[in-house]
């Protein structure tokens, strides 16, 4: 397996794959764009025993930086064997990044199956920049070039040939198939038998197949690509070789961005071969969860907007065929084509060499999941129009509850909290991991939580474009605790919001997590720059920012001066972390905006968001809640469930609840759901009256919290099947509330 992105776990949940299939991971480059979902795969791995700790990770020298890193949160009882790609097969020389050579094949792996080479990749300007030194290279500018090359197909045997040369069929036959001469059934004239090879009864072998995989990832990457002459036995009708002496490449698969793949010099650098397959493009992959956000839509649209990624109409509107430059024309036998998920190009047996789309999911438009919907469950049209009647009938109330003096004349630029993921422990066919984007509008936003795949969750719920307007406008980065399920996703993000901002100026990213986190963040900075700032959860309960507040020299390296700054710039005046019962060092977090005036010169106050984290019910996090707006409180288990929640320091989704109660909060989110749970938790109505399960992307306006809870029991319909009933009857919720409009 080439790459290990965030996302992969997910992925292979959603088309039934296995990782003990897997024998060895390569990766092109050690960066957050390759490696992001490493971590998360390593504790996958570690949890399915031998069988998962049998995969070897090769990578660029400076891979061993990356497994230091991640030691600081992920046992070594779950680290791979990890080599570099310049430890040359049968050599048992230590490869140091000292004794890097470039334009150079490296051979690595050499098996019965594929031997796969590797060429180092460097920026050209990392060329010697005088007869003795180089300028140092930073890990992530390293990439690598792979070359799988397959054994030799040996030709079918001939048994008229064999007849011809006097072998009878038998056991010679299997001799001659192996590769053994045998002598001839027959004799000659002088009454000697004849000696018959294998070449004189097989036909011809055939090259076997040669995959090059290429991660060129800048411009600079190019022109030294361009220029390696490791690759001059892979090109064809070239002048700096005789044509058979040449080995045909099958399939090319380019991993390079548009802005290099695109450009006339890498497409001048393709046609040296004879053919191959280019292109990705970026196309939603999780049809599972999209289907549910689909449903969630048509019955919610205001809790459930809209998924930002293509729609059906404008994917097919896309070009089929890469467009060369007029200036240049392919080889005959070049075909070019866009990638997509699942799309095969097939190796081995050779007579099925070539592409092969029958495990590409089909498109399925959002009206023919509806009408799916509908036929299957007809009340949800009646459903989704009261939904919409509850809205315009709105008055402000829910129930008798009055609205909270700080929702007073709210609009719906005040503030949003986007639930990215609700799971718990690894992304999984519905829900991903732990994240919430708390979305300040025109004053930037902060992330709670970080877990693998967080970045795809927000060009789901924004789009592409979206997203990265999204990533540019945070303020800081929040982290509970060291599990991986929540910050998983934290490099990407860093990364990709220093890329995008490389030409602008802008301040370091404030991320504020548990020591540990700080520890796994400085070793990863040794690989690539993540352009951020740390500040422990320590420094930020409501004792330290007190003592800070009397003695500010206490703020050794400014982060807490440059936080208390941005957030009165995001009009916050209260980020405070809460120590909670899970792990060590695991906290919960207090949001607080500041006050208003309105026309009439009524003060009118903040509002307040409490986030759990991972906790067990905790004294500490009740008191911290007093009078919050929204508790967005964790509820992993089901009610019946408390030895499990005690034992891993979770809470049930009563716990939940009676900490929202105890702590008068208007509203409670339930998130962090089991993964026994796929789509929807097993919960108790009776007492949700001021609480609501949580669904991956659900947005929740501050001016809509008075509906909260009331859209519980059409939810509740809507995933009729997917929950184990205790009611009597299903329907009796969903028929009161639609009574009530």
């Amino acid at each position: 397996m080439l790459f290990c992105s965030q996302g992969l776990q997910r992925f292979f949940t959603e088309h039934k794959m296995t990782l003990s299939k897997i024998d060895d991971i390569l990766l092109s480059r050690v960066c957050s764009e390759t490696a992001g979902g490493l971590p998360g795969l390593l504790l996958t791995l570690a949890g399915m025993g031998k069988e998962g700790m049998s995969v070897n990770l090769w990578g660029p020298p400076d891979l061993d930086q990356l497994v230091e890193a991640m030691k600081s949160f992920v046992p070594n009882a779950a680290m791979l064997s990890t080599c570099s790609v310049l430890s040359m097969h049968g050599s048992d020389e230590v490869a140091t990044a000292s004794s890097m050579k470039f334009d150079y094949l490296y051979v690595p792996i050499v098996d019965n199956v594929v031997n796969i080479s590797a060429v180092l990749l460097r920026p050209c300007c990392s060329k010697v920049c005088d007869s003795v030194k180089e300028v140092a290279l930073n890990p992530d500018e390293l990439s690598v070039v792979y070359i799988c090359e397959f054994p030799e197909i040996k030709g079918k045997f001939d048994p008229d040939k064999a007849a011809k040369f006097g072998v009878e069929p038998g056991p010679k036959y299997a001799q001659l198939q192996r590769g053994n001469s045998v002598q001839s059934d027959n004799l000659d004239s002088t009454d000697n038998a004849v000696q018959v090879h294998p070449c004189q009864v097989m036909e011809p072998s055939i090259p076997g197949p040669i995959v090059l995989l290429v991660d060129c990832p800048t411009l600079s990457h190019l022109q030294e690509l361009s220029s390696l002459q490791s690759l001059t036995p892979y090109y064809l009708n070239t002048s700096e070789q005789p044509v058979e002496m040449g080995k045909k490449v099958n399939c090319l698969i380019h991993l390079s961005p548009a802005s290099v793949t695109n450009t006339t010099a890498y497409e001048q650098w393709m046609t040296k071969f004879g053919g191959h397959e280019p292109k990705n493009i970026e196309i939603p992959i999780l049809k599972s969860s999209s289907r549910v956000a689909a449903k969630l839509n048509y019955l919610c649209p205001q809790f459930f907007p809209a998924s930002g990624f293509l729609s059906l109409k404008q994917l097919n509107g896309l070009p089929s065929v890469s467009k060369f430059p007029r200036e240049l024309s392919p080889p005959a036998s070049c075909r070019f084509i866009y990638a997509e998920n699942l799309l095969k190009f097939n190796l081995l047996p050779y007579k099925d060499l070539g592409l092969d789309n029958s495990g590409v999911p089909a498109t399925t438009c959002r009206t023919e999941i509806i009408d799916e919907l509908i036929s299957k469950i007809p009340e949800i049209v009646s459903a989704s129009e009261h939904i919409t009647q509850l809205w315009h009938g709105n008055n402000g109330t829910n129930g008798g509850t009055p609205l909270p003096s700080c929702l007073e004349g709210i609009t719906r630029e005040d503030m949003e909290i986007v639930v990215l993921g609700t799971g718990s422990s690894q992304p999984s066919k519905y829900r991903n991991v732990s994240s919430i984007f708390i979305n300040l509008f025109s004053k930037g936003s902060i992330l709670l939580d970080c877990g693998e795949g967080t970045l795809g969750q927000l060009k789901r719920r924004f789009g592409v474009e979206g997203a990265d307007e999204a990533v540019k406008g945070l303020r800081s980065i929040w982290i509970s605790h060291i599990h991986a399920d929540h910050h998983a996703g934290l490099t990407r993000i860093l990364t990709l919001r220093r890329d995008l901002l490389n030409e602008t100026p802008h301040e370091p990213l404030i991320v504020v997590g548990p020591q540990k986190l700080e520890i796994f963040l400085d070793w990863y900075q040794m690989l690539e720059d993540l352009d951020m700032q740390f500040l422990d959860c320590r420094d930020t309960t409501e004792s330290s920012w007190k003592a800070f507040e009397s003695n500010e020299d206490n703020d050794a390296n400014g982060s807490a001066s440059r936080l208390k700054n941005i957030l009165r710039e995001a009009g916050l005046t209260t980020l405070n972390s809460v120590p909670v019962i899970h792990c060590p060092q695991a906290y919960g977090i207090v949001l607080k905006s500041a006050d208003r005036t309105n026309v009439t010169g009524k003060t009118i106050p903040g509002w307040k968001i409490v986030y759990s984290g991972d906790t067990r019910p905790c004294p500490e996090l009740v008191e911290a809640s007093r009078g919050a707006t929204v508790l967005i409180h964790e509820a992993t288990f089901e009610d019946g469930m408390v030895e499990e929640a005690i034992a891993k320091n979770h809470s049930t989704m009563g716990e939940a609840v009676d900490a929202g109660d105890a702590a008068g909060a208007y509203r409670v989110i339930l998130t962090h759901s089991s993964q026994r749970y796929p789509k929807i938790p097993v919960f108790d109505e009776t007492y949700m009256h001021k609480a609501c399960v949580a669904f991956d992307l659900m947005s929740v306006n501050l001016a809509d919290l008075p509906m909260l809870p009331r859209v519980l029991p059409y939810l509740k319909l809507l995933f009729r099947d997917e929950i184990v009933v205790h009611e009597s009857d299903d329907g009796d919720d969903v028929n009161s509330a639609i009574a009530e409009v």
